[in-house]
């Protein structure tokens, strides 16, 4: 395991982790100065019912949100966190409870940031750390989906529609109060939704061992959060139900995202994000598609972390091979995994099969050489060699 000469790692996000974890929110809420929360969701939440379940959980201790938004689009947006914020001032909302994946936590976070801040556009906050002053306004998140590690990390990102580019915004001050995961929430997850997002989730523990500003505690997550997606997504996507499979997957994003919210990831995200934004494919979609090809890529500077991921991913394997073999041992099984998890729900690989044209390339790439994951890869990449990473996964 690598120990740099100096690093900083900073977690201080409450976890709240089990069945009926839903109940302790309202408790939470008044502790941390809350009465009065917005509670943000999206429509297919209200439409299955788990707006309903947290609401009958926060019922049982008398706890009322003063207002419910729940349109919020797939992409969190710079229109939609400033039409929220107008909505919270004029209801005399005192705090947030985001319910949802990683669209619904960031969209809580581009809140909490110009709420706190006492603007009027988030704009102004993108980048890494520019905020002037601390979070002030209570926040509670309570993920549905276990793949973006949002409830745990110090990253937004918000989609500018205007300019059709995916934004960061990168401070400790997004890290969420509480973070909350209720088995009873995850188990209504369509099985391609549980491939995505696991494999996301996958993603953000591999490149967050082996970027560039990796560290003992952020690798130490990451392997806890590849050993629980490895032994538990096949079980929940055969059997959704399965409550054991379920809210290991949600520990393992959580892990995962505070690995990477220390670390940062690298050029699976760096192309991703403008796969994402060009192309309109999901996020989980753009990871599952460029994990293999970008693993390939960084080989020649990743291989000691690849040979260890073997070791925690598979140690028959590990043992039985040749040092020299076991880089590449590791991408086969990160192959294999994703190969049978699309036997099991036909979820996309190749970029084609989720839409994306070869004429995207162009812009993909000159987006993607930008993008700040790029500059904590471990191999360095121009716009040329994303070109041949897009091409590879075509």
């Amino acid at each position: 395991m690598f120990v740099p000469a100096y690093f900083e790692f900073q977690s201080a996000c409450r976890l709240i982790s089990g069945e009926y974890a839903l109940e302790n929110i309202p408790a939470e809420m008044r502790s941390i100065g809350s009465v009065r929360p917005v509670l943000l969701a999206d429509r297919t939440l209200e439409k299955i019912g788990s707006v309903d379940i947290l609401l009958k959980a926060l019922e049982k201790n008398n706890f009322t949100p003063s207002f419910i938004f729940t349109d919020i689009p797939l992409d969190s947006s710079i229109k939609s966190v400033n039409e929220i914020a107008s909505l919270y001032r004029s209801h005399n909302a005192d705090g947030i409870i985001a319910l949802g994946g990683g669209s619904v936590i960031d969209t809580a976070k581009g809140l909490r940031m110009l709420i706190s801040q006492g603007g009027k556009d988030i704009l102004s906050y993108a980048g890494c750390e520019v905020l002037p002053k601390g979070q002030s306004v209570p926040f509670v998140a309570i993920a549905t989906t276990s793949g973006t590690g949002s409830e745990t990390t110090s990253v937004a990102v918000i989609k500018d529609d205007a300019k059709n580019v995916k934004l960061e915004f990168i401070s400790p001050f997004l890290l969420p109060d509480v973070a909350v995961l209720d088995v009873r929430l995850l188990q209504t997850m369509p099985k391609h939704i549980t491939a995505i997002t696991a494999l996301d989730a996958l993603t953000h523990a591999v490149e967050s061992f082996s970027c560039m500003q990796k560290n003992p505690i952020s690798q130490s997550y990451a392997i806890a959060a590849l050993r629980l997606i490895n032994e538990n997504v096949l079980c929940a996507i055969d059997n959704p139900s399965d409550k054991k499979a379920r809210l290991a997957l949600a520990d393992a994003a959580f892990l995962a995202g505070a690995a990477f919210s220390n670390s940062m990831v690298g050029i699976v995200h760096a192309i991703g994000h403008s796969v994402g934004a060009v192309s309109k494919v999901p996020h989980g979609s753009a990871m599952t598609i460029l994990l293999p090809a970008c693993l390939r890529y960084n080989m020649k500077k990743a291989k000691k972390d690849y040979e260890e991921l073997l070791l925690y991913m598979a140690p028959e394997t590990y043992a039985e091979l040749d040092e020299s073999m076991r880089s590449d041992a590791f991408v086969s099984l990160v192959e294999n995994l994703i190969g049978e998890i699309k036997k099991k729900t036909n979820i996309a690989t190749r970029l084609a099969e989720a839409g994306v044209r070869r004429s995207d390339f162009p812009l993909i790439a000159e987006r993607a050489i930008n993008d700040g994951a790029l500059i904590v890869n471990p191999e360095n990449a121009d716009k040329l060699d994303i070109l041949k990473i897009l091409d590879e996964c075509f």
